[in-house]
């Protein structure tokens, strides 16, 4: 470039007089800690790295020790890491290739989700053709001069090696340590805050990962996990909530696809539902405020990244609470829709309002017709009869099956901040089928008659599902009473008669 000359005239291009490489500074780290990620963003950040991996399986693993909980893993049998990949992997800002179909996109989002919560970060990691390897970044160190640890490769593989069930010949390990929202835990409330935490997590992930969770051969899994005994105390399969998963259509004709030209982007496909009214299922009321759930589901590579909200084309609505839209984001890059580093919500330009504006379906009608019609379907709905009211129930809780839990929380009402009814299997007296502890909410079931419910196949944790689906629909009123009735204690003298003689025949069988 030919030297500045000064001049009146403006400058279309920035004159410069030679480059100089300015490093970030260590105090880089510290602004990855406040990137205002929720523990449920950063642990789907991290299940978005297995996906990528290809991985099958992902098992996230809450540690406890005692009463403490001590950390937090997460653990696929993905493609894996060598060094070198794995020194990018941990290098904050180093350049990694995303393929089109991936669901990495800035190459921050392992140190970022990962020291929002945690002070310490290992990643621990083998492929079919190199051993296992691992690297460390602890908070302090890393502020300071961005020193990241080698951990030593016995540990690295002893670790591998503790869940060879899953790893293989390959896969990775991401370890948590220091979880800050841990350390916060006081005496005697770790239950309670990991069985918020996990529904929590089992939610965000089941909705934002629903079109993977749905597919054959991909699961994710949630357990609690004893560090000292290896024993696995709680475990729960993330089942898929697709926010368009209603059975029938809340208005005739709908699904409907809308084709909205956006400037720069081209032609992008608005698929356009209308929920049922007063839906009580999980997908329809279970993953949100109702205000905040209505609107654009965008997409990117078939990863939920934006769960309502109406991108300022217009203001939620109470009467707007059955219109939800799907969007696919194309898979160029574009100017006009821009993902948050959190994966949690998608800028657009005017020019989508505009595309929004000139959007036609098949039959020529606009989108604004769409908007009447779902708006329409509330308040006709709203002037109906008020439908019957089922009884609302103690939640349930650890003993059974992910799926049947879903499937209670969908059918009934449940009351708030209420502990939950669990169940586990107990040495009782032969003539006892199943006993009450009402203090603790524990439904115990003679382990006598187990064998009658698992064919034979060793029990597990959520086993036996339809006697203990049974005995919560016939028992969680009792749960509720303040004192048992002696039509209660009746009662349960009747069932236990009854289920004694059944498991009896059926074993005589």
């Amino acid at each position: 470039m030919p030297p500045y000359q000064p001049s009146a005239d403006w400058q279309y291009e920035i004159p410069v007089a030679g480059s100089k490489r300015l490093p970030p500074a260590a105090r880089y780290v510290e602004s990855l800690t406040h990137q205002g990620y929720g523990f449920e963003a950063a642990v789907a950040d991290l299940v978005d790295n297995s996906i990528d991996a290809g991985a099958r399986n992902v098992v996230i693993s809450f540690l406890r020790d005692d009463q403490r909980l001590v950390g937090l893993l997460v653990v696929d049998d993905g493609s894996g890491m060598n060094d070198e990949t794995l020194d990018t992997a941990m290098t904050v800002g180093g350049r990694q290739e995303y393929g089109d179909g991936s669901l990495g996109h800035f190459g921050a989002g392992l140190k970022a989700a990962s020291l929002s919560h945690a002070d310490s970060l290992t990643v621990i990691s083998r492929t079919k053709r190199s051993p296992s390897t691992g690297r460390r970044w602890l908070t302090a160190s890393a502020r300071a001069d961005f020193t990241c640890d080698i951990v030593d490769p016995r540990y690295c593989q002893a670790l591998v090696d503790r869940y060879d069930g899953l790893i293989e010949w390959h896969g990775t390990i991401v370890r948590w340590d220091r979880v800050r929202a841990f350390e916060t835990i006081t005496a005697g409330q770790a239950d309670r805050f990991l069985n918020d935490a996990i529904e929590k997590l089992e939610t965000h992930l089941g909705l934002h990962l629903h079109r993977f969770l749905a597919r054959d051969g991909f699961h994710v899994d949630i357990v609690v996990e004893d560090v000292t005994t290896g024993e696995e105390l709680d475990h729960r399969g993330v089942e898929p909530i697709d926010p368009f998963g209603y059975r029938i259509s809340g208005r005739p004709g709908f699904p409907r696809t809308y084709t909205a030209p956006v400037e720069g982007v081209g032609e992008v496909a608005l698929t356009a539902h209308v929920w049922q009214p007063k839906s009580p299922l999980v997908s329809f009321r279970g993953i949100g405020p109702l205000a905040e759930r209505q609107g654009f589901y965008i997409y990117r590579n078939n990863r939920l990244v934006q769960a309502g909200g109406w991108n300022g084309t217009r203001s939620p609505e109470g009467h707007l609470a059955l219109a939800r839209i799907a969007i696919d984001l194309p898979a160029e890059a574009n100017d006009v829709f821009s993902l948050t580093v959190k994966k949690d919500g998608v800028a657009v330009t005017p020019a989508f309002a505009r595309g929004l504006e000139q959007a036609r379906d098949s039959a020529g009608n606009d989108f604004a017709s769409y908007v009447k019609e779902a708006e329409a379907t509330y308040r006709e709905a709203a002037r109906r009869a008020t439908e019957p009211q089922r009884k609302a129930v103690l939640p349930a809780g650890k003993g059974l099956d992910p799926r049947l839990k879903r499937t209670l929380r969908d059918e009934l009402p449940e009351l708030e901040g209420e502990d939950p009814i669990t169940f586990r299997w107990d040495s009782l007296a032969s003539d006892v089928f199943f006993e009450l502890d009402r203090e603790e909410r524990v439904v115990k079931l003679n382990k006598e008659y187990r064998q009658v419910f698992n064919g034979g196949r060793r029990g597990g944790l959520n086993d036996a599902p339809v006697v203990k689906s049974m005995l919560y629909l016939m028992v969680n009123e009792i749960f509720q009473k303040e004192r048992v009735r002696a039509t209660h204690i009746d009662n349960i003298a009747l069932w236990n008669s009854v289920l004694v003689t059944a498991a009896r025949c059926e074993l005589a069988r």
